[in-house]
Parts: structure tokens; sequence; C-alpha cells
């Protein structure tokens, strides 16, 4: 069965156990140093070859025993909490390869329905109608009022159905930055010359 993947409260919990047996390494030394500061080495035997009286032998054993199981301990943690770590910087680099690739798939997806311009807005007046409804240079026209790429043929096909909507809201959708945008226009006269105020060129196909 497959080992169930390595979570950040993992690495917290082996983080807050390596803690402990540093803690409790540290205590272990604290006892030896208070018993007359010997050591993991010091010689537990006087000069004559007989145990040391001024110190509590069951004690120093005991502690030196301690130390020495919890500083294996305390590599078994620090190859846990390496390996933990390292896959998770590996899951992590995984899932930012993965979102990668699936914001490139939708972007491709989304350019692809996009639909068909069939004329770009290559000017546009400050303060026309097509400025204040939000119409931008370069925007690629593929909705305006009842027109669109099936059935546009010149530039006069637009002209009619701003004539023919002077005070009415139009439905008008644009490409702008490889998104679809829709906006309201109304047709109607203001300080500028025609109805609108922006100028509208088509597209070569």
């Amino acid at each position: 069965m497959a080992e169930p993947p390595v979570s950040v409260q993992d690495v917290q919990s082996l983080v807050r156990r390596k803690d402990e047996i540093e803690a409790q390494i540290r205590a272990c030394y604290e006892l030896l140093e208070d018993q007359k500061g010997v050591g993991m080495n010091e010689p537990l035997v006087d000069v004559e070859g007989y145990p040391r009286a001024d110190v509590d032998l069951y004690q120093v054993r005991t502690a030196r025993h301690n130390i020495i199981c919890l500083q294996n301990d305390h590599k078994a943690v620090m190859r846990q909490v390496e390996e933990a770590l390292h896959q998770l910087h590996a899951r992590e680099k995984e899932k930012r390869a993965r979102d990668e690739a699936e914001a490139q798939a939708e972007a491709v997806s989304q350019n692809q329905s996009l639909p068909q311009p069939f004329a770009r807005v290559n000017a546009v007046t400050p303060g026309s109608p097509a400025s204040l409804a939000g119409l931008q240079v370069d925007d690629e026209i593929v909705e305006f009022g009842s027109v669109n790429a099936h059935n546009f043929q010149t530039l006069q096909n637009i002209a009619t159905v701003v004539q023919h909507s002077e005070g009415k809201p139009l439905s008008v959708s644009v490409i702008r930055g490889g998104e679809k945008v829709h906006l309201g226009l109304t047709p109607k006269r203001w300080t500028g010359k025609g109805l609108l105020g922006c100028n509208i060129v088509p597209l070569q196909r």
C-alpha cells in the first residue's frame, strides 16, 4: 500500500519531536554537569580503580546511555525532516508545473473559443459616445448590434446600424487583450461629428 503524502503538519510534528529530543539531551548533559562535571568520557573509577564515591554512578551511566540513544533518535528524526521537506518541495514544484500547464491549456482553449473579429477601432475621441461606452483603440469588434463576422461585408453595415439606433443602446462585443469584452454603446449627437466619435477599419481576412 502506498504511503500517504507528507503534509506540512507532518513536518511540524517532526520538528517538534526534534526539539523535544534536543531538550532531553540538554537535560542529560546538565545532569552530568551536576555530577562534578563528568562528561561523556570521564572515568568513573578513581586512580586506584575503585568506583568513584563523589558521583552518583547510576545516574551518570543512565544519563550517558540516554544521551547516546537520544543522539541516534535525533539523527533519525533529522533524516525524516530532510526527507519530508524534500517531498514537500517536490510536490510543490509538481503542483506549480501542473497549474502552469492548466493555465496555458485554458488560455489556448479560450483563444480557440474567441469569436472571429471583423473590424478594429483605430481612433477614439475623448468625450465621444464611443469613449463614454469604454471603447478603446485596438479593440477588435466581434459584434456591433446585429453585425457580426458572418454577415459583415463593408463598413456601411455598421453605419446603417448606427443610423437606425440613434439614442438607443447597442450591444457591442470586442476582443481586448485576448478576452471578450461586452459594452453598451448608445449612438447620439455630441459636440464632434457623427454619432460615435471613433474610427473603425475592417480587418483583412
